[in-house]
This record gives structure tokens, sequence and C-alpha cells, in this order.
């Protein structure tokens, strides 16, 4: 039924609307006005959408596939403002902050998992599955305060790909290890290999073919051929990202975004997505992750350790991504920086959590705890990343990015 529909996605993106509006009246940025809205509406709270009139029309379902939509379109322009030379320099930061963001959250989380007496599979799958980094959210904050482009930004979305290859690589491995399946050396190095020839070959694709392929797409007589084509190649590299490469969605948009970073059209590009995104599929997406929260499920004994996993969801990624940039050549406040842009977990995580829920290795109550750490790590992330730029001249701060604006 999609008369359901209609209205809710009437009163989300509403209800966004006028929660980024409060937030940015405080001097806090719009998003946390958003994701803060979307745990009001959500269960947790008002539980809007658990009316039988929305519930019967599976509407938070639908709304679910728009919130989807919403962060690959959202990473698709944080790779718009990116120049492929600004990555590469970025390189051995990257990796070691990609490297060690996903061993310290590991190995915290399992010691957290064991001290309240879970098993050692399913204290480090809850390891694994906190390793995953969602870097959707920083970049936008970083879009908001006109970082994205410096070095802080430009090494916190390179390490996300790295973060991302390598907590599905452990999770492959995990899986064949403790659940008997049949993954030997050679098949996890293709799974290696696989991502890092899909990356490779999507690059290749997306440097070279995607700005000539906008140009020509601009001479056909059709309306809106230049905005029609980049949405179609959008959605085809998120597709091949997960089909093809074995990596999340985000990941094959943000590459297509950086390839077309380099068309002559960058600016009508970036216009029209700019439209798309900001009045329909972003707002969804950041409403959509305070409705995935429920904390009446939580019993007490559970909120001991809902708390401290945010706390070490925290704290694990601070230090081992900021170790990670300090050790690739960048200061402690640049360090800081990038630990606290990789904070955020997301919908890779929530991925892992439900094959974990799948393979009953993490019970109902375990999957509430990591839905209530990814909302808690996505709402703080915002507001701590506008605390450690704090003090820099926004005016200077531009000048210093890396790139042209």
């Amino acid at each position: 039924m999609v008369v359901p529909l209609l209205l809710g996605l009437a009163i989300v993106l509403v209800a966004a609307k006028m929660g980024g509006w409060l937030l940015r009246r405080l001097g806090q940025p719009a998003v946390l006005g958003e994701l803060a809205i979307g745990l009001l509406l959500g269960p947790s709270f008002l539980n809007v959408f658990g009316m039988d009139y929305f519930a019967n029309a599976h509407t938070v379902d639908v709304l679910r596939e728009f919130a989807e939509l919403g962060v690959i379109f959202l990473m698709f322009s944080a790779g718009l403002e990116i120049q492929v030379g600004d990555l590469l320099k970025t390189g051995r930061a990257a990796v070691l902050v990609g490297f060690l963001g996903v061993v310290f959250p590991i190995g915290l989380t399992t010691l957290v998992g064991l001290q309240f007496h879970y098993s050692l599979s399913s204290s480090e799958f809850l390891g694994i599955v906190l390793a995953a980094t969602s870097v959707s959210i920083s970049a936008q904050t970083l879009i908001e305060l006109g970082r994205l482009r410096s070095r802080e930004g430009l090494t916190l979305l390179s390490a996300a790909v790295v973060d991302d290859v390598l907590a599905i690589l452990v999770l492959s491995v995990f899986v064949g290890v403790f659940l008997g399946g049949s993954t030997q050396p050679l098949e996890l190095l293709w799974i290696a290999l696989r991502m890092c020839l899909f990356l490779a070959g999507a690059f290749l694709v997306g440097l070279w073919l995607l700005p000539r392929m906008v140009d020509w797409a601009r001479r056909l007589p059709i309306s809106e051929p230049v905005l029609s084509i980049v949405l179609v190649n959008v959605l085809l590299f998120a597709w091949a990202a997960e089909f093809l490469g074995g990596i999340a969605a985000i990941t094959g948009s943000f590459v297509a975004g950086v390839g077309l970073a380099r068309s002559t059209q960058r600016a009508e590009i970036e216009r029209g997505i700019h439209t798309l995104n900001y009045a329909l599929f972003v707002p969804v997406f950041l409403v959509m992750i305070g409705l995935r929260a429920d904390v009446r499920q939580l019993s007490e004994s559970d909120i001991g350790l809902t708390i401290l996993l945010c706390v070490v969801a925290i704290v694990s990624k601070i230090l081992g991504c900021g170790i990670g940039a300090r050790l690739g050549g960048m200061s402690w406040r640049e360090a800081l920086r990038v630990g606290t842009g990789m904070i955020s977990r997301g919908e890779v995580g929530l991925i892992i959590a439900g094959v974990g829920l799948d393979a009953q290795l993490i019970q109902s109550n375990l999957f509430t705890d990591i839905v209530v750490v990814v909302v808690a790590t996505t709402l703080v992330t915002p507001p701590l990343l506008r605390l450690v730029f704090m003090g820099e001249d926004h005016t200077n701060a531009r000048a210093s990015n890396l790139g042209h604006d």
C-alpha cells in the first residue's frame, strides 16, 4: 500500500528538517538533530511507525530502502569533493589508521564480552561488528565544517576503505573457523584478492571512463542527460561493489564520486545531487538510524553492557585510529581528529551483526545492544568532531584544505 508510505515520508522529512534547524540554532551540526528526531519517532519513545496503519503496509521496510539509497548518494557526494591525488598522499597513514582501527576494537570488545561471561566466539564476533566504521556521518559533518578535503578528512576517507576490506576479510576468516565452514587459506586469499582487484578496476574505470561518459551524455537529446547518466553509474558502482567485489556498496559509490570529480560537468553534477540528497534521501537515511533502535528492549542486565560497549566503541577507535595516524606522520592533534572521525559505526556493522544473529553467534538482546551502540556512536560523532576542530578559523580551515573549491 503506497498511501501510508506517502504520509510516512512526509512525517520523516518534516521532522528531519525541524530537528536539523533546531540543532543548527543551538550551534550544533544539523545531522545531529536529524539523528535525534529518529530516536524520538522510533520505538524507543513515540513509536509512530509501530501504529497498525504503518505496520500493516510495511512502511518502515520501504523507508529503510530509501535510507540505503541515501547513504549511497551521500558517499557519492563525498567522493565528488575529492581529487584522487589527494587520496594517494594519505596512503601510509590511511593503511595504519584502517589496520589499527580494526585491531583495537576487536581486542578491547572481546575482553568486555568475556567479562560479561559471553563465549569466546560471541565476544570476538562482537568485536568484529564494532570494528566496522561508517564515515558517512563524519563526511557530512566535515562538509558542514568545510574540512572534508583537509588532511584529516582525506585520511579518514581513505582509511574507511581499508577498514571496510579488513573487517569483511576478518569476518570471512571467523565464519570459516568458528562455524565449521570450508574457508581455506586459498579461499581467503581469493577474497582479499577479489576486493583489491575490484577496487583497482573500479578506480581505473571511474577515473578514465566516467568523465568521458558524462561528456558524451550531455549531448543526448533527453531531459537531464548528465544527472541521469550519473545516477545510473552511481547505482551500478554501488551494486558492483557488493556483488562483484564483496565490499560495501557505499565504497563503490564513493569511487564513482572520485572519478566524476574530474569531469568538466562537476558543477552541474554537484547541484543536481545536492538537491536530490538533501531534499529526500539523506534526511530519510539519518532519521532511519534512530528508528532502528529500541532501548525499551534492554533489560537491567543489558544496560551495563550497552554503556560499556558504547565507551569501548568510542575509545577503541580514537586510540587505534589515532595511533595509526600518528605513526603515519600526522601530528597528535590531527591524529585525534582522524580517530574521532572514525568513531561512527553504521550499515556495515549492522550487516555483520545480522550475519551473527542468523548464525546464532549472538542473541536478539545482544543485537539490540549493537543497534544502540551504532546509534550512540553516530550521535556522538558530529559534536565530538566539531569539538576537536574548535578554535580553528573557518576561513583558514577552508584555505588549508587540499584540492580546490
